[in-house]
């Protein structure tokens, strides 16, 4: 009687946990109904499995943007403003199913990522010269996009593949001008100003009347548009270089292990 009265407190606390937990334990047919979503929704940018790939990898213990229920449902409905993730089309039932398949990622073994991460920081900086381009955590060029958090953006396949193919999937935005950041809005632009200066930057900032360039030296130059004779936008160009045959597989292996790596060790 004493040792039922003593453990009832620990039988309280584990009925309690039990019961919190719960708000994520959906039944199977829900949780495969989320899956079926996902699918159809989602895995175009964030891999089948949630492994990540033009989007984030979901598959992780610790969503950096959405650590707990509500946040989640609140950036699958809303989308993330600046990104290429848009609001969602589903209705509230079905955006919490797919949350909660979301979570049930969290489970699964992370992605094996082959090669050293350290020899591929060093190649970063050498070999692969990308600190003129790419700024990371302050450091570098802002031409291309900051590299700071990759590895929570992409996963270590699309990382590769940038590599390798880098015009194959250059960074958009949805809106027509510069509201979102570079590294969702990346357009090469191509200028001739009425008195033959020819410039080729990317894209900082539009509007209706000006256009503003950052070359490959960092310099930003501003334009009206009337001062211009040709204005040319090369959407799915990129002045990045293939390092396809730069990089033996093993250097490539190295370097994607090192991206990927970034923004995590938090």
């Amino acid at each position: 009687m004493n040792l039922q009265r003593r453990l009832q407190p620990v039988f309280l606390w584990i009925g309690t946990a039990l019961l919190l937990q719960a708000r994520w334990v959906f039944p199977a047919d829900d949780l495969a109904q989320g899956e079926r979503l996902f699918q159809l929704h989602c895995a175009g940018c964030h891999g089948p499995k949630g492994e990540g790939a033009k989007g984030p990898n979901l598959a992780v213990s610790r969503l950096a943007r959405a650590n707990a229920e509500e946040e989640l449902v609140r950036v699958i409905t809303q989308g993330i403003d600046g990104t290429e993730m848009p609001a969602s089309r589903i209705d509230k039932d079905q955006i919490r199913r797919v949350a909660a398949f979301v979570r049930q990622l969290g489970v699964l073994p992370p992605e094996p990522v082959p090669g050293n991460a350290q020899r591929g920081e060093q190649l970063y900086f050498s070999k692969g010269n990308c600190a003129p381009c790419h700024a990371m955590k302050g450091r570098g060029g802002a031409s291309g996009p900051d590299l700071t958090e990759i590895g929570l953006r992409r996963g270590a396949a699309y990382l590769r593949a940038a590599l390798t193919d880098p015009e194959a999937d250059v960074p958009k935005a949805f809106l027509p001008f510069g509201q979102a950041s570079i590294p969702e809005n990346f357009l090469l632009v191509r200028v001739v100003t009425k008195d033959g200066q020819r410039l080729t930057g990317v894209r900082v900032n539009e509007d209706t009347f000006s256009i503003q360039l950052r070359d490959s030296s960092d310099r930003v130059h501003s334009f009206f548009k009337s001062e211009l004779t040709e204005l040319r936008k090369d959407w799915g160009k990129s002045p990045m270089p293939s390092y396809r045959g730069l990089f033996s597989d093993k250097e490539l292996d190295d370097i994607v292990a090192f991206l990927a790596s970034l923004g995590r060790e938090r």
